[in-house]
């Protein structure tokens, strides 16, 4: 190890964020102030949160929820990155992501709101439109052309890892470790040369362990499962993982899929959509879009892999 690496001082910061926590772990020189980091940080976060939370009614998102169709509605930027994001997603991924399931997560009572079956109904019954379709995004603003409620929750802590990143390096920070709730990313390399080292969680409900590990740097990693989230209706068990072709959770799917994207956003984003379209359509498309990826289905009491990209590929 240099003897610039034993100089920097380690710092683990966290605050909450989203109904969890974030985390940011990094060396840094010892005139490095973590106060000013730490206020710094949780500002970031708290924007993302302010901007597209479903569970503060003062929140854009949800002002842009109330707006009528077809009245263009001013958002703010980190918003508006979201968006265009998520459309272009859902897009290429032939809808398989789509944030225009808002109502049908409030109905199965994902949201702050308990589940209600006549809502469910409505979710269900409705003809649904992919957001791609419904949506423009014109400087700044937005307009729905049809009624949509529009949910952000699989990708927006994502987003706020991407941010957290970016608070860092703006505090002269490149190399670290930063992450909301699993969603993680990776600045630069460790101080002793090596690669950061973050464990794919095994999807077992009743324990959380490690599957695997995985070795980054510059890249981010989002894990969508069945395994954490989830309601009991009868005897079956539903994901919290939304199908956008029905309006309700979906009624099979991988056990989890993980993915190793350029930003924690995309990561966040394509780990849902691929949960939706399974291993089997879900590992060509990801191939498609240059993604690592991890699939990880469920068989009796076994486990069993299909792996995207040289990172996961046997």
């Amino acid at each position: 190890m240099s003897k610039m690496s034993t100089d920097l001082v380690r710092h683990a910061l966290n605050g909450p964020t989203m109904g969890t926590r974030w985390t940011a772990l990094f060396h840094a020189t010892p005139a490095f102030d973590p106060d000013v980091a730490r206020v710094a940080l949780q500002a970031a976060a708290d924007e993302v949160d302010a901007q597209m939370s479903t569970w503060k009614p003062g929140s854009d998102l949800m002002r842009l929820n109330a707006a009528s169709p077809s009245r263009w509605i001013d958002v703010p930027a980190h918003l508006m990155i979201v968006l265009k994001a998520a459309l272009a997603i859902g897009r290429a991924s032939g809808g398989a992501f789509d944030i225009g399931v808002g109502d049908a997560v409030a109905a199965w009572g994902f949201g702050p709101e308990a589940t209600a079956p006549e809502r469910i109904r409505a979710a269900t019954a409705s003809r649904r439109q992919p957001a791609h379709e419904v949506i423009e995004l014109e400087a700044g603003r937005v307009r729905k052309r049809e009624p949509i409620t529009l949910d952000l929750n699989g990708i927006a802590k994502g987003y706020g890892v991407d941010r957290i990143a970016e608070t860092l390096a703006s505090l002269g920070i490149v190399s670290g470790l930063v992450g909301i709730d699993g969603e993680m990313l990776a600045m630069g390399l460790r101080p002793d040369g090596e690669a950061w080292t973050i464990a794919v969680e095994r999807p077992d409900p009743e324990a959380r362990a490690p599957h695997s590990i995985i070795a980054l740097h510059d890249a981010a990693v989002a894990t969508s499962g069945d395994y954490r989230h989830w309601v009991d209706i009868g005897s079956q068990r539903l994901s919290h993982t939304m199908d956008p072709a029905r309006g309700g959770p979906l009624i099979t799917s991988p056990a989890s899929v993980t993915v190793v994207a350029r930003t924690c956003a995309e990561a966040d984003a394509w780990a849902t959509a691929l949960m939706v379209k399974g291993s089997q359509e879900g590992a060509p498309l990801a191939s498609r879009n240059n993604l690592h990826a991890l699939f990880i289905d469920r068989k009796d009491n076994d486990l069993y892999e299909t792996g995207v990209g040289w990172l996961f590929e046997a």
